[in-house]
């Protein structure tokens, strides 16, 4: 992988722990975020799914939680 892209992704996911060290959860597949998971959002699969993220805000206009989901590109 060239290094441009994995510092990229590196400071992609630590924007996303800042946001859970405020209070904000982030979900990959429907569950909270763990370690080993963090590299599947950058993944295209082979079966052309690939990681969408949604920002969900809570009605007031703050951001609630932000969610991770396989979508497929057919």
């Amino acid at each position: 992988m060239d290094e441009d892209v994995k510092k990229e992704q590196t400071k992609y996911v630590e924007g996303l722990r800042r946001y859970e060290a405020r209070g904000i959860p982030v979900y990959i597949d429907g569950r909270t975020a763990q370690e080993e998971d963090w590299s599947k959002i950058f993944e295209v699969r082979e079966d052309g799914s690939f990681y969408m993220c949604d920002y969900v805000g809570a009605s007031e206009g703050r951001l609630r939680e932000i969610r991770f989901d396989r979508v497929y590109n057919r």
